[in-house]
């Protein structure tokens, strides 16, 4: 085992945990405040499902690749390489699905107030839950596509060629087009990428004309309902941008990939490492920026203080 192998197993390592440590809080506190008889609000709902998802991407992709990386290589047969590969692949979608539903319910949030937005704020309040489970029956179906390009190594002949992602090895026919296959399926994605930054130039420009507004007020006084708009606003705009960030730098490097057609064996660590960051960071700002869970937990860390 090489040392860089190591030091990017222990990154692996301290992502994992850091990150499945973030997101199963948030499902544990959301899940709390469900049994305890509150109902989650809109947001919330997109929050835990957002999480559910990161949680199941920082799995699929951080563990494999940690236990490659510390020197257990091919581990997987083809059923569990087929399943590991699905499960990214769903998880990454709904992830990508679930953060431009947060951007788009958090524009129709902040409109400004008439009353058609009124009615259009009930609607999308009332289909936040639906739209949420669209998009993981969605991802479920339409990458079950992807498992039919994969072959036991058995079966391996002149006409296929071999990808090794390090916790297993994947045949593909050599008259599969990398290239076309990534484009067809980052339709997708451009979609939901395109609707984010537009989101975010929405966003942004709220927050300048809030900005705008409270220098013409000489005073202190804040309208209340301003203020939990604008702090929202502030951590879903930051949330979204962090998102862009990585999926921008992990689909260069896709592309690249595709471009060339030849797998390299350092392209899968550092392409999982990428696409894990985001779900390992996102918990944390919706932990911060979501004032009901930090109460929620301080009021559960009582209630146990006050039994022992």
């Amino acid at each position: 085992m090489m040392l860089s192998d190591l030091v990017l197993g222990i990154f692996f390592l301290i992502q994992t945990g850091v990150g499945i440590l973030g997101n199963v809080f948030l499902l544990v506190i959301y899940i709390s405040i469900l049994l305890t008889g509150h109902r989650l609000k809109s947001i919330e709902c997109i929050f835990a499902h957002l999480a559910l998802a990161n949680s199941k991407v920082i799995l699929s992709k951080g563990i494999p690749q940690m236990i490659a990386c510390f020197g257990i290589n091919n581990f997987l047969d083809l059923l569990g390489c087929k399943f590991i590969i699905y499960l990214q692949n769903v998880s990454r979608g709904v992830s990508l699905s679930i953060t431009c539903l947060l951007s788009g319910f958090q524009v129709i949030t902040i409109s400004p107030s008439n009353s058609r937005s009124a009615e259009l704020k009930i609607k999308a309040s009332k289909s936040i839950v639906p739209a949420c489970f669209l998009c993981w029956g969605f991802f479920l179906v339409v990458n079950f596509t992807l498992l039919a390009t994969m072959h036991n190594s058995r079966y391996m002949s002149n006409n296929t060629k071999m990808w090794n992602l390090g916790y297993c090895s994947i045949l593909i026919p050599a008259s599969f087009n990398a290239a076309l296959f990534a484009i067809v399926f980052s339709i997708p994605d451009v979609i939901c990428l395109g609707f984010i930054i537009w989101g975010n130039a929405y966003l942004m420009l709220f927050l300048h004309r809030h900005h705008q507004q409270v220098q013409h007020i000489h005073s202190s006084h804040v309208f209340p309902k301003t203020f939990p708009e604008k702090r929202a606003t502030k951590a879903i705009l930051l949330l979204v941008s962090t998102y862009v960030f990585f999926y921008s730098i992990n689909s260069g490097l896709s592309i690249y990939l595709f471009k060339i057609d030849k797998h390299q064996s350092w392209f899968a660590p550092i392409l999982n490492f990428l696409g894990a960051c985001f779900p390992a960071i996102s918990p944390f700002v919706l932990i911060f920026s979501d004032s009901r869970v930090l109460k929620y937990w301080y009021a559960l860390w009582q209630r146990r203080l006050s039994f022992s």
